[in-house]
């Protein structure tokens, strides 16, 4: 059954909306988890780039990930990670992705806000519409392609992130996070034992959670997943058996924990992710903030 929203219904409350940024922002990383959960973060321009990703930089991610589009023209995951840099880079900029603005809705709300990067942005489009072109050319040949799935779901993911956090625009953030988790199932069903995916899920049932009753009767009966339990049952899943989304999925329960008052906890998983990605100073000023 299909039911489409009104746009009112669709502005969550401050705390809430943070987790949209989380949704998008894993979908965006869902492709890489056709590799082994064993496989390192390097080896490969893909590992590599991710790896480059994690620790903030943006510069060598791009260029890992155009290496791996030079010597596979016709894969769609090469453009949706390049997609994926450019994005980063953007919420880089504008502040967004410092852990403690999903704690402090106030200082997100408040915060001067940067101009747009136009080269980022027609960067970030340019990549998306080419994995698009890609991802659906592969499934016009087998339409049980799950890269090209999971590369779907990733762009929506991604354009989800844009819509909400940059644009301010709550409904097509939402159609998009659908389009999204539409994608996501469909490769789980492909292969269930693709952990990475699971996040996908994961954090649809645990944001949705986050609504007030009345909007979470609705959005079920659109199919969306709004369970909290089971939300945070797919993350921890993802943070064990996972490969690529399995730092992201650490970040996911740090953040969790932190806002639910279980500081240490939260301390302690931001520790590992500082020692995993060294580079990455969000982590580090994240823990210096925590008594």
């Amino acid at each position: 059954m299909q039911v489409t929203l009104p746009a009112a219904l669709l502005s969550p409350p401050p705390a809430r909306t943070r987790w949209t940024l989380l949704s998008g922002l894993l979908l965006l990383l869902l492709a890489t988890s056709l590799f082994a959960a064993s496989t390192p973060l390097s080896g490969t321009p893909l590992n590599d780039g991710y790896y480059a990703l994690y620790n903030l930089d943006f510069k060598a991610a791009h260029a890992h990930f155009q290496q791996w589009m030079t010597a596979h023209p016709d894969d769609p995951l090469g453009p949706a990670s390049d997609a994926a840099a450019f994005i980063f880079n953007e919420f880089d900029l504008l502040g967004v992705l410092d852990i403690e603005l999903f704690a402090d809705d106030n200082r997100f709300t408040s915060r001067t806000r940067p101009a747009i990067d136009p080269v980022i942005k027609q960067g970030f489009s340019d990549r998306i519409a080419q994995s698009e072109r890609l991802a659906n050319a592969a499934l016009q040949h087998n339409p049980k392609d799950a890269n090209a799935f999971y590369c779907l779901a990733v762009t929506s993911g991604m354009q989800a992130d844009w819509a909400s956090l940059i644009d301010r625009h709550e409904y097509g953030a939402f159609k998009f996070s659908e389009t999204a988790s539409k994608y996501a199932k469909q490769a789980l069903a492909i292969d269930p034992n693709l952990y990475d995916a699971n996040l996908a899920v994961g954090i649809e049932n645990y944001m949705l959670s986050l609504k007030a009753a009345p909007i979470r009767w609705i959005l079920g009966m659109t199919g969306a997943g709004t369970n909290k339990a089971e939300g945070v049952r797919l993350l921890k899943l993802t943070s064990e058996k996972g490969h690529y989304l399995a730092p992201f999925a650490r970040l996911m329960l740090a953040v969790g924990e932190l806002r639910d008052g279980r500081t240490q906890s939260g301390k302690d998983i931001l520790i590992g992710l500082s020692n995993e990605f060294p580079q990455n100073t969000l982590y580090q000023r994240q823990i210096a903030r925590l008594h």
